[in-house]
């Protein structure tokens, strides 16, 4: 299954940087858990509102990433974040840091939905499964 891609713009703040001011590089697993997010939240669904109703979180269980050049202070990136599986309890994306269209950051991440209280695997709402069908 091959869904349609989500592009969330991010400018790098001084903050996301080293004493260079190139990205250091587990911010970029930030930009990209901020575009996941932002996709949900495109698709009508926030976070805090499904750990209550249906009480599910999801959490990273792999990420994959290929750093082939450096973002700096101040650029202007794009972050994709597509959804390329879909399983039950289980989404893994495909993932891009552009700046622009020069690909610096590659990433498949796997994530995993929890049951909110006991932390185990639970299957994704029916509803967010039909809107994920429908993206593509």
């Amino acid at each position: 299954m091959n869904l349609k891609k989500f592009i969330w713009p991010i400018r790098v703040y001084y903050e996301d940087t080293d004493a260079g001011g190139v990205v250091f590089y587990a911010n970029y697993l930030k930009f990209f858990e901020r575009a996941r997010t932002e996709m949900l939240r495109a698709m009508g669904h926030e976070q805090d509102k499904l750990m209550v109703n249906p009480g599910i979180i999801f959490a990273v269980r792999s990420v994959q990433v290929e750093y082939l050049k450096s973002a700096r202070f101040n650029d202007q990136i794009e972050v994709s974040a597509e959804v390329i599986l879909a399983k039950r309890a289980s989404l893994t994306f495909e993932q891009l840091i552009t700046r622009n269209n020069d690909t610096l950051c590659t990433c498949i991440t796997r994530i995993a939905c929890l049951d909110a209280n006991t932390l185990r695997p639970k299957e994704i709402p029916t509803n967010l499964q039909e809107l994920l069908k429908n993206e593509h």
